[in-house]
């Protein structure tokens, strides 16, 4: 079997499973967000009962991330929500924006869009927050209501997003109905040359196959190519599986990915157990294709679609307006370093954003220096407008008064995951995606540029 028919084997107490299977199948995490928790709240409390109680609160895990730092009433009242049922529920896991159980969230006009708005308990983008906070581990299954769940696959777990009607199923019962998906298998060889990131390399598999490509399949990332890759690169592939159509990304578990569990789970106090999945000889896929890493150029996804595929060198004639580094997949710590390290030293053209995905990644950018400068203070000094609010903020658009919104048809090239049209507000924008390496480099020149310019 594949890691993704292994799992889902265990996860629905069988000896084996096969594509297309339907089968029940135990829920280890339920993560769920600000824009379709209330929605997964209604559905639950509808079908079993107002005063129904969730199947295991320690299974639950609720963070608000994406139309946070707004004074939109309607958006500030999702959270209102949240915090209401955590509490009536009793769960542990709730990440909220203020301290105060009693309280209510509202944006400070005063403190305006950069200064920090958020209290003790706040995790920033549930995506990157949720290992961060020791809520991943290897052989589970995650189901949570936004498409890029699948992010986790990195840690060699079955995540994958769900609507809010099977996100009330789960929250009730702890078990949905899921048919098991067959698998492309993606064998890495080499590494990534300089200049080169996980964003070029799964912008170009999506380029390959196409953004429906792996529709309802999931995409095994395998080869010494794939253990060369850091955590957070295998983040970045696992995340934008969704991209090419899939059900679920995953990897195969090394000692980096043991490790990181581990510390994730000794520093938060959450469960210690997992069984990690192995790779097994004789594993059945749909497809298989085979990628030298040391092949991979910088790589950029043209409108209106993820797949759209070129190479940065290409598109050297298209300029830009705005520049953004953000998102869950791309405003991790490894993003932001390499973002500073094109930037150092030089000053940025065009209206620049940038959002950390977590307070551990804004913590971080103030204490990680180079060449004498803290992260922070290089990218202030390039010119970027940085906030110390961690949220998705516009990778989804959002309200009129969400950071880095684009409000008008502008040009922007984006670290984000998907450049349908209006997809970051305004529905006549642009936008490009390419790593955090070529959005420094095209925020320097004013146009898209291909980063190794700047090594």
């Amino acid at each position: 079997m594949t890691l993704t028919e292994k799992i889902l084997a265990k996860a629905s107490k069988r000896s084996k499973v096969s594509p297309g299977d339907n089968i029940w199948v135990e829920t280890d995490i339920l993560l769920t967000h600000d824009v379709c928790g209330p929605g997964t709240i209604g559905v639950f409390k509808r079908e079993f009962g107002k005063n129904a109680r969730v199947w295991n609160p320690y299974k639950i895990v609720i963070m608000p991330d994406h139309y946070i730092f707004t004074s939109d009433s309607l958006s500030n009242r999702n959270v209102d929500i949240l915090r209401a049922f955590a509490k009536e529920q009793g769960l542990p896991y709730f990440y909220d924006v203020i301290d105060d159980p009693n309280g209510n969230w509202k944006f400070d006009p005063l403190k305006g869009p950069l200064r920090r708005q958020y209290g003790r308990h706040y995790a920033g983008v549930c995506h990157t927050a949720l290992p961060e906070k020791g809520h991943v581990r290897p052989g589970e299954v995650l189901f949570g209501t936004d498409s890029h769940t699948c992010t986790a696959g990195a840690f060699n777990q079955f995540a994958t997003g769900i609507g809010n009607t099977d996100a009330g199923f789960v929250m009730g019962t702890g078990k949905l109905l899921i048919k098991v998906p067959p698998t492309i298998q993606f064998y890495l060889d080499g590494e990534l040359p300089k200049g080169v990131m996980a964003k070029d390399l799964i912008l170009y598999i999506i380029g390959e196959i196409g953004f429906d490509g792996a529709t309802y399949m999931a995409m095994q990332f395998e080869g010494p190519g794939a253990f060369s890759l850091s955590i957070e690169d295998r983040m970045t592939m696992a995340n934008m599986a969704i991209e090419a159509g899939a059900k679920n990304g995953i990897f195969p578990a090394d000692q980096k990915t043991i490790d990181y569990v581990n510390q994730r789970i000794l520093k938060n106090g959450t469960k210690k157990e997992f069984e990690i999945v192995e790779l097994e000889k004789n594993q059945k896929f749909f497809a298989s294709y085979s990628i030298d890493l040391s092949k991979i150029e910088p790589t950029v996804a043209a409108p209106p679609n993820p797949a759209n595929r070129f190479k940065a060198k290409e598109l050297a004639s298209v300029k830009i307006d705005r520049a953004y580094l953000g998102s869950c997949t791309g405003g991790k710590l490894t993003d932001f370093i390499a973002f500073a390290s094109i930037l150092k030293n030089n000053t940025v053209s065009v209206e620049t954003f940038a959002v950390p995905s977590t307070p551990e990644v804004v913590d971080q950018l103030h204490k990680i220096e180079m060449e004498g400068q803290s992260l922070w203070e290089i990218l202030v000094q390039a010119g970027v407008k940085i906030t110390e609010n961690p949220s998705c903020a516009a990778c989804l658009g959002g309200p009129m008064d969400t950071f880095g919104r684009v409000n008008k048809p502008l040009v922007c090239i984006s670290s984000t995951n998907r450049n349908f049209p209006g997809r970051m507000g305004d529905k006549a924008s642009l936008v490009y995606l390419a790593s955090p390496m070529t959005v420094a480099a095209s925020a320097i020149k004013g146009k898209i540029t291909d980063p190794r310019e700047f090594l």
